[in-house]
């Protein structure tokens, strides 16, 4: 699949040329690469926000929940720091939902669960006491912390629930602990609901202690799929990078 932009004039401006690789299901894949090189691009992409230059890309059968909607298939989060005035935390996980209800008929019973059910496995302790789940999804999500609103964002990619997630630098904006938190949490997604989590990140430390596997890629040359430990052994983050990024002081 080759990615990038067509522009108004009808060329394209090609980011990536005949990228060819496989995630699977129960990882979580960390993709770094310098800017510019096209990992927005890559996730935007495959989230089906802008077509592809060239090629395509399938999902097995056993990840496909239904055909032609990619809604139910995959779920994007991204890195733009929303500000939304107004808007409960239930009213953001619940545009989960939305793929599988319409907005005539509203939520039913079992949105609702899974509205909760999916802000109890990013960290947020609703109690069985109705006033206090009131105050936790009522509560505006504005007044919430940075790190919070993160975990929010992934409950609501939660509450889609497809078996592939794809997260546009979800650490951005965070302080350290709250960085690693975010990750080791969707390690965990990945591993115990056997779902398919893709990050474009700029946490190399943290990627590469972290994820399964690194997507590593070079501006103009395609990209490297390994582990972290085979691909520092081959020295590809210099090539990809231009530097020995485990040596700054040169």
């Amino acid at each position: 699949m080759s990615i990038g932009y067509r522009i108004a004039s009808g060329r394209e401006h090609v980011v990536q040329r005949d990228l060819t690789f496989s995630l699977n299901a129960g990882e979580m894949v960390c993709m770094l690469g310098p800017n510019g090189c096209g990992k927005s691009t890559l996730l935007r992409t495959l989230a089906g926000l802008q077509p592809a230059l060239k090629g395509e890309y399938s999902l097995s059968p056993s990840l496909q929940r239904k055909s032609g909607e990619a809604s139910q298939n995959i779920a994007l989060v991204l890195t733009e720091r929303l500000s939304m005035d107004n808007t409960t935390v239930h009213d953001v996980v619940a545009l989960g939902r939305y793929p599988y209800s319409s907005f005539l008929d509203g939520l039913k019973a079992e949105d609702e669960a899974i509205i909760a059910e999916s802000l109890k496995q990013v960290g947020f302790q609703l109690s069985t006491s109705l006033n206090s789940q009131l105050s936790t999804l009522n509560s505006f999500f504005n007044a919430h912390s940075d790190g919070e609103k993160q975990r929010i964002l992934i409950a609501k990619a939660l509450a889609q629930q497809t078996p592939i997630i794809l997260l546009d630098e979800p650490t951005a904006h965070l302080d350290l602990p709250h960085r690693i938190l975010i990750l080791r949490l969707l390690r965990q997604l990945a591993h115990e609901q056997n779902k398919t989590i893709l990050i474009s990140t700029h946490e190399l430390d943290l990627a590469l202690a972290l994820s399964d596997r690194i997507l590593l890629m070079t501006p103009g040359k395609g990209i490297q799929l390994d582990t972290a430990e085979n691909l520092k052994k081959a020295d590809a983050f210099t090539s990809s990078f231009g530097m020995d990024i485990f040596n700054p002081l040169g």
